[in-house]
C-alpha cells in the first residue's frame, strides 16, 4: 500500500511538474495570495478600515508580481526601493485627486516615466510598475490627504508581508528553481515518449490525433528546454556545470524529436522530414497508411515503454540498479550488429531509441543520479566513456553578441513611452467624458495593452483579449456580488481565490487573466459600497475606450507596423540560422570547435520572438485569411529549418569526444548554396526591390561524389546523417521562396 501511495504521489508530482514547469505559476499564485492574506490579517489586527484593507491588498499584489529579478539580493533591493516609490505615489494621488487638471498632467508624466524606466532593466520596470499601480490604487479607493497616515501604514504592511512571503514562506532559490525545471523537463520527456507510443499503436483513423499529441509534446519539451536555458547561470554553481546541463538537455531534446520523426517515417508511405504541419488545414502526412509490421510493433512498443521507464527513473532519487537492465538493452541498439532484422526505416527507429537511451543516461549523470557501473555491458561502458569525455571537454568560454542599440525616438522604451503617454492622454479625456469618477479604468487599459507588445497588431490583439475578458468578468462579478452580499470576509476570501486564478493563468491566457481581474473588481466595489450595474457597465465602456486609445496611439504615433516588426525578426532568424548551419558544417568538415549549443539556443529564441510577433497575423479573428496562412506556413518552415540546424549542431558536438566519428573534409563548403539562398531571402525581406533569385540544383550527396555512407569507412554513417539534414534544410529554405515572393532560378551543374 505504501509503495502504491508513493507511486500515485510520484505520478501526480510529475504531472504537475509537466503542466507547470518549475512550478512558476503555482509559486506566483501562492506568493500573491499569501501576501494578501497576511496583509489583511495584520491590518485587521490593527483595526484598519475597509478602505485601508483594500489598499493594502491591492498594494501587496503589486509588490509581489512586479518583482521579476532572478537573484534574491536584487529582489530585496528592488522591494526596498519600491516602498518609498509607493508612498510617494499614494501621497500624490491623494493630494492631486481633487485637482483635475494638475492631477491629469502629473498622471500623464508618471505614465511616461514608468514606461521609459523599462530601459533600465527589471528594476526600472518594477519600480515604474509600482509607481503607476499604487497611484491608480489611490484613485480607485478615493484616498484623501487626511487618510494618508493610515494609507502609509497599510502600504508598509503590504510590502513587509510581501517580503515575508517571498523570502521566508515561499522562497525560491535559483538552484531550487532550476532543479524543478529539470524535473519538468524529465516529466515532459516522459509524456512525449508516451505520445510516441500512442502514435505507434494508433489505428488509421486515430493517427491525426496521435500525431498532433506528438507535435504538442515536442513543442512543450522545447519550451521547457528554453526555460532551463534562461536559469542556468543563476541555478548552477559554476559556468562549467551550467554548460554540462545545457548540453545534456539539448541532447535529450534532439534525440526525442528525432525519434518521433523516424517513428512517423516508419508508419508513413512517404518520408517525414518534420513534425511541423506546414499548411493550416492541410492533411497530415500519410501516417497510418502503411502501418508498422506486427512482428516489429511488439519490439518497438516494448522498447518505448522501457525508454519511458528510464526517463521516469532519471531523477536523483531513483535507484541506480533499477534501470541497469533496461538501459543496457536499449544502448545495445547503438551497435549495428544488435539491430533486429527488419526494414531500414524500422532499424532507424531502433537506433534512435538507443541514442535516446544514451541521452537519458547523460541526463541522469547531469542531474546527480546514482550510477551503478557494475552491470555495464560493452555498449553501455562505451556510452559512459563518451559522456565522460564530453564532460571533460566542456569549455567554459562563451561568446557574447552585443546588439547595436537604437537611440532617440527609435529606442523601443522611448517610443513606447511616447505612445503610451499619447494614448493615455486620449484615454483621460475620453474617460472623463464617460465618467468624472471612474475615468482611470480607461487609462489602466491603455497602459496594460502596451506591456510586452512591440507592434500595432500585437496591441490590437491584446486590447481585444482584454475587452473580451472584461465583458465575461462583468457577468461573473455580478453573480459573485449577488452571492456574497455584504459579508466582508467572505468577499475577501473569494477575492483571494480569484487572485490566485489570475496569477496562475496569466502566462497561459490573457483573456482568462482579464476575466478573473474583472470579477475581482466587482467584489472590491461591493466592499467599498460602490457596486452597481451601472458601474460594471461603465467598466466595460472604459475598457473599450482605453483599448481603442492604445491602438490609435500605436497606429499614429511612431508606429511599428506588424509587417515591419515581423520582417525584422525574420531577418534575425535567418541570420541565426546561417550562423548555426555554417559553424556546424565547418566543424563537421574538420574546422575548429566553436560554441554551437549557445548559437542554436539563440536561433530558438529568435524563432520564439518571431512566433509571438506573428500572433496578430495568425489570430482566428483576423480577416486577412491569406496572410494568416502565409504567416503560419513561413513559421512552420522556419521551425523545420531550426530542427535540422539543431541536429547538425548536436552532431558536430560529438566529434571531439567520439573516436568512432570522424570529420569529413568533403563536407567543406556544402552549405554554400543554402547560405546564399538564405541571404537572398533576407535581402528580399529587408528590401522588396532586391532581385536576387533562389538557386536549386543537384543533391548534396551528388555534389560530394556519393551518398556519404558508401565513402571511406572511417566516415561511417555520420556523413549520411549530415547530408540528410542538409538536404531537408535546403528544401525548407527553397520552400520559403513562394510565400515570401522570391523568384527561383534553376542552375544546372
Amino acid at each position: 500500500m505504501k509503495a502504491a501511495g508513493h507511486s500515485v504521489r510520484t505520478r501526480l508530482r510529475d504531472r504537475l511538474a509537466a503542466s507547470d514547469p518549475g512550478l512558476l505559476r503555482l509559486t506566483a499564485g501562492l506568493r500573491t495570495v499569501g501576501a494578501i492574506a497576511l496583509t489583511l490579517a495584520v491590518l485587521a489586527l490593527t483595526g484598519a478600515s475597509v478602505t485601508q484593507l483594500v489598499a493594502g491588498a491591492m498594494t501587496a499584489t503589486v509588490a509581489t508580481f512586479a518583482i521579476r529579478e532572478k537573484q534574491r539580493g536584487a529582489q530585496a533591493v528592488t522591494l526596498a526601493l519600491g516602498l518609498p516609490v509607493a508612498l510617494v505615489a499614494v501621497s500624490l494621488g491623494a493630494v492631486l485627486g481633487e485637482r483635475i487638471l494638475v492631477g491629469d498632467v502629473f498622471f500623464t508624466l508618471l505614465i511616461f516615466c514608468a514606461v521609459y524606466a523599462r530601459r533600465f532593466g527589471d528594476r526600472g520596470t518594477a519600480l515604474g510598475l509600482i509607481g503607476f499601480q499604487v497611484y491608480f490604487v489611490s484613485l480607485f479607493i478615493g484616498a484623501s490627504p487626511g487618510e494618508l497616515p493610515g494609507m502609509w501604514a497599510a502600504l508598509a504592511a503590504a510590502f513587509a508581508c510581501s517580503a515575508v512571503m517571498r523570502f521566508a514562506v515561499v522562497p525560491v532559490t535559483p538552484a531550487g528553481l532550476l532543479a524543478r525545471l529539470r524535473d519538468a523537463f524529465r516529466a515532459r520527456l516522459a509524456q512525449l515518449v508516451t505520445a510516441q507510443l500512442a502514435l505507434l499503436d494508433a489505428a488509421p483513423d486515430e493517427v491525426d490525433k496521435a500525431l498532433e499529441d506528438v507535435r504538442a509534446g515536442t513543442a512543450r519539451l522545447h519550451e521547457t528546454a528554453l526555460m532551463i536555458q534562461t536559469r542556468l547561470e543563476q541555478g548552477t554553481p559554476d559556468e562549467s556545470s551550467a554548460r554540462l546541463v545545457q548540453r545534456r538537455i539539448a541532447d535529450a531534446e534532439i534525440a526525442a524529436e528525432r525519434l518521433g520523426l523516424l517513428l512517423l517515417s516508419a508508419r508513413s508511405a512517404e518520408r517525414a522530414d518534420t513534425l511541423t504541419l506546414h499548411l493550416p488545414g492541410a492533411p497530415a502526412p500519410e501516417a497510418g497508411r502503411a502501418a508498422v509490421p506486427d512482428e516489429a510493433t511488439a519490439g518497438l512498443r516494448r522498447d518505448l515503454l522501457a525508454l519511458r521507464t528510464l526517463v521516469l527513473l532519471a531523477g536523483p532519487g531513483a535507484p541506480g540498479t533499477a534501470v541497469a537492465h533496461l538501459r543496457n538493452r536499449l544502448l545495445a541498439y547503438r551497435d549495428e550488429e544488435n539491430l533486429p532484422a527488419c526494414s531500414p526505416s524500422l532499424q532507424d527507429v531502433f537506433r534512435a531509441i538507443g541514442e535516446s537511451a544514451r541521452s537519458v543516461m547523460g541526463l541522469r549523470i547531469a542531474l546527480g543520479g546514482p550510477q551503478d557501473e557494475s552491470d555495464d555491458t560493452p555498449a553501455t561502458a562505451r556510452s559512459r566513456e563518451e559522456l565522460d569525455a564530453e564532460d571533460a571537454s566542456i569549455d567554459a568560454g562563451e561568446e557574447h553578441r552585443t546588439a547595436e542599440e537604437e537611440r532617440g525616438l527609435r529606442r523601443p522604451t522611448t517610443r513606447a513611452a511616447v505612445q503610451v503617454t499619447v494614448g493615455s492622454s486620449l484615454a483621460i479625456v475620453g474617460g472623463e467624458l464617460l465618467s468624472a469618477e471612474r475615468w482611470y479604468w480607461a487609462v489602466l487599459t491603455c497602459w496594460i495593452v502596451f506591456i510586452n507588445t512591440s507592434s500595432t497588431g500585437e496591441i490590437l490583439v491584446k486590447g481585444y483579449r482584454r475587452l473580451l475578458g472584461t465583458v465575461l468578468g462583468v457577468v461573473a462579478g455580478i453573480a459573485l456580488a449577488t452571492v456574497v452580499g455584504g459579508h466582508t470576509w467572505t468577499t475577501f476570501g473569494l477575492i483571494l481565490v480569484l487572485i490566485f486564478a489570475m496569477s496562475y493563468t496569466a502566462p497561459l491566457s490573457y483573456t482568462l487573466m482579464s476575466f478573473f481581474v474583472t470579477a475581482m473588481v466587482g467584489l472590491l466595489y461591493t466592499l467599498l459600497h460602490t457596486y452597481s450595474w451601472e458601474v460594471l457597465v461603465l467598466r466595460v465602456e472604459e475598457t473599450a475606450l482605453g483599448a481603442a486609445c492604445g491602438v490609435v496611439a500605436a497606429a499614429l504615433v511612431l508606429p511599428v507596423r506588424t509587417d515591419r516588426r515581423t520582417n525584422e525578426l525574420l531577418g534575425t532568424v535567418l541570420e541565426r540560422l546561417t550562423e548555426v548551419t555554417e559553424a556546424a558544417v565547418d566543424q563537421l568538415s574538420g574546422g575548429p570547435a566553436v560554441d554551437l549549443l549557445d548559437r542554436a539556443r539563440e536561433l530558438d529564441q529568435a524563432l520564439g520572438d518571431l512566433r509571438s510577433a506573428t500572433q496578430p497575423l495568425t489570430h482566428p479573428v483576423t480577416p486577412l485569411r491569406g496572410r494568416r496562412d502565409t504567416a503560419r506556413y513561413v513559421v512552420a518552415l522556419l521551425e523545420t529549418c531550426a530542427y535540422h540546424a539543431r541536429s547538425l549542431a548536436a552532431t558536430a558536438e560529438l566529434l571531439q569526444t567520439h573516436p568512432s566519428i570522424a570529420a569529413d573534409p568533403r563536407l567543406r563548403g556544402a552549405t554554400g548554396r543554402t547560405v546564399r539562398n538564405i541571404a537572398v531571402i533576407a535581402a528580399r525581406v529587408a528590401d522588396e526591390e532586391v532581385t536576387g533569385r533562389i538557386e536549386t540544383g543537384p543533391s548534396f550527396a551528388s555534389l560530394l561524389g556519393g551518398s556519404g555512407d558508401d565513402g571511406a569507412s572511417r566516415y561511417g554513417r555520420i556523413t549520411g546523417r549530415v547530408l540528410r539534414h542538409l538536404e531537408r534544410l535546403d528544401e525548407a529554405v527553397v520552400g520559403l521562396a513562394r510565400p515570401l515572393d522570391v523568384p527561383l532560378a534553376r542552375r544546372e551543374r
